[in-house]
């Protein structure tokens, strides 16, 4: 296989608390090839060889759909993590304890039949945010705040395009830290130790919330926290856009312009927006690290979906 082949395209995956998604993109062309888009469920909660296995799988199964050569894998990773070295770190987060201090990267190595060398992490808030300014909703900003709002909290900074982990998450936050206020986790543990009762997801309490009272409050009680939160952030950081994404993103309708109102108290110039492009900035932003590599800047193709 020739260098220039080899350079050309990647195995790009966003991997969530309950999924995987892989597609391999082709970095001359700055595009996603939408045939190898390929999606898979993840236990979090699984043995280490249940949720390795299925993330080789997804990989395989976007370089089987994809049909050419492709040897370089880039996957945007939840921390903490060892992103050089592919070691996982994650502790104490409720999601992927089984995988702790394994090297998923000899892993997937063995498993995809590719060079250790050719595997590389980023940051999933990272890679979201480096999408999201190359050709979504921060475009255009010198400095941009990122969250992920989801089964974890996530958070990066781009400054002149220069992205970096600000992992928030971790920060200390009333009696805990802030990734248990500001995930997917906090409803629904609210919603039972407001009703007694369990439900699924943030979608479902979404559809309660026009018949319930409860609900909502829940909902101002997220936003009063977030924003309390932000605030010592953005007097530090003074991002020009806050862009907002992840699954709890969804439910914006129910706390996004009072989060607004209240941000902009702290600073009157800030834009808060909701990210652009999905799951496809994660994957763009973690194949970025190819391109990086090689001193290039990527850039989506201007016929990408998300423009």
């Amino acid at each position: 296989m020739s260098q220039q082949r080899k350079n050309n395209y990647v195995i790009s995956a966003d991997i969530g608390g309950t999924h995987i998604t892989a597609a391999v993109i082709d970095l001359e062309k700055k595009m996603i090839i939408e045939d190898t888009r390929t999606r898979l469920t993840v236990d979090s909660h699984g043995t280490a060889t249940e949720i390795l296995k299925t993330w080789a799988e997804a990989l395989t199964q976007a370089y089987e759909k994809f049909g050419s050569p492709a040897q370089q894998v880039a996957l945007a990773m939840p921390g903490p993590f060892d992103y050089e070295n592919g070691i996982s770190l994650i502790k104490d987060l409720h999601k992927y304890e089984a995988i702790y201090g394994l090297n998923i990267k000899l892993y997937l190595s063995e498993e995809l039949g590719i060079d250790a060398a050719d595997i590389l992490f980023r940051n999933d808030a990272e890679a979201f945010l480096q999408g999201e300014v190359v050709a979504g909703a921060g475009t255009g900003s010198r400095k941009v705040l990122g969250l992920t709002l989801g089964t974890g909290f996530g958070s990066a900074l781009c400054v002149d395009g220069i992205v970096k982990d600000l992992n928030l998450g971790g920060e200390p936050y009333k009696d805990s830290i802030a990734d248990d206020y500001f995930s997917t986790r906090w409803f629904l543990r609210r919603y039972h130790e407001t009703t007694g009762l369990s439900t699924t997801g943030v979608s479902s309490l979404i559809s309660m919330s026009k018949h319930s009272a409860v609900v909502r409050n829940i909902f101002d009680e997220f936003t009063v926290n977030l924003s309390l939160f932000l605030r010592d952030i953005i007097q530090t950081e003074g991002p020009d856009v806050i862009v907002i994404g992840g699954n709890i993103a969804k439910a914006s309708g129910m706390f996004l312009d009072e989060l607004t109102s209240r941000l902009t108290a702290y600073d009157e110039s800030l834009k808060i927006k909701l990210a652009l492009l999905g799951e496809d900035a994660a994957l763009m932003g973690a194949a970025a690290a190819f391109d990086s590599r090689r001193g290039l800047n990527i850039l989506f193709n201007a016929n990408h979906p998300g423009n």
